[in-house]
């Protein structure tokens, strides 16, 4: 990773998309957006969205689960990248840490962690990226010997990160990184992320249902509702605007709101009329 601000220019180009699961389920429905280099970007909104399947359309990890992109281009450094395999993709600079917390159970720790530098060469290089990962997330560095199935929730969730960042990637995609965590825990996970961003210019595209957190560590966000992106903008402007508020913030000129207590046809039809 080289340590760069963040800059104009554009990494990730994804361009009106649309994926379709066994040949009939229309997932995504043209879904269009962009990752400048070197910063955060958020794609926002709940459950059924579509974020995890704009992640993994961008990896082309959709194969295994019948998925394919059907519809538009999706572009790396200007590059089209549909079709690489996801080893390849590594070698591109793009990595994704799935929804989930994914690790190798039975490994340490410590093993877990150079698995994701199996496509380099280079012991010393190897260690300084390992020692730069205990440098981020030292909690792993004092469980580097234990079974990472005997972790916690958290702490695999760093194992994943930490992982991916020994490829080297220029770009992680980072899916849901707060599900089932404290917000502790949670607040400890972004701020690591904003570290990495700043400190070492990791670029970072992160789907996350919790809108509240995510759009205050993030600098650009879209917001996903039923495979399409029904607002974008900058992360300051996105909180401030009421219908995230109302809708995604669970606040309103007249007070907190829940989600559950407006009608969706609302939302729709005011976004996408």
């Amino acid at each position: 990773m080289l340590d760069t601000a963040r800059t104009d220019e554009t990494l990730l180009e994804v361009n009106n998309i649309e994926v379709i699961y066994n040949h009939v389920i229309l997932v995504l429905k043209g879904v269009s957006l962009s990752v400048p280099k070197g910063g955060i970007t958020a794609l926002l909104g709940g459950n059924g969205a579509g974020k995890t399947t704009t992640l993994k359309a961008i990896s082309n990890l959709l194969h295994s689960e019948r998925g394919e992109v059907t519809k538009g281009n999706i572009a790396y450094r200007g590059n089209n990248i549909k079709g690489l395999d996801p080893a390849e993709m590594v070698k591109t600079g793009v990595i994704q840490v799935m929804e989930g917390r994914h690790c190798f159970e039975h490994l340490t720790v410590e093993e877990n962690l150079l698995t994701g530098a199996y496509t380099r060469s280079g012991t010393s290089e190897i260690a300084d990226d390992l020692e730069m990962v205990y440098t981020y997330f030292p909690r792993l560095k004092e469980r580097r010997k234990s079974q990472a199935g005997y972790t916690s929730g958290g702490e695999q969730q760093m194992v994943a990160i930490g992982r991916a960042l020994m490829s080297r990637p220029e770009t992680i995609l980072l899916d849901e990184p707060s599900m089932g965590l404290a917000p502790q825990l949670v607040e400890e996970i972004f701020t690591i992320v904003k570290n990495l961003n700043e400190k070492e210019g990791a670029t970072f595209l992160l789907a996350e249902q919790n809108t509240n957190v995510a759009l205050r560590f993030a600098h650009y966000g879209y917001i996903l509702e039923s495979g399409r992106v029904v607002m974008d903008g900058p992360a300051n402007e996105l909180r401030e605007n009421p219908d995230v508020k109302e809708f995604y913030l669970g606040m309103s000129e007249e007070g907190r709101k829940s989600f559950r207590d407006v009608r969706s046809y609302r939302r729709r039809k005011r976004w996408l009329s």
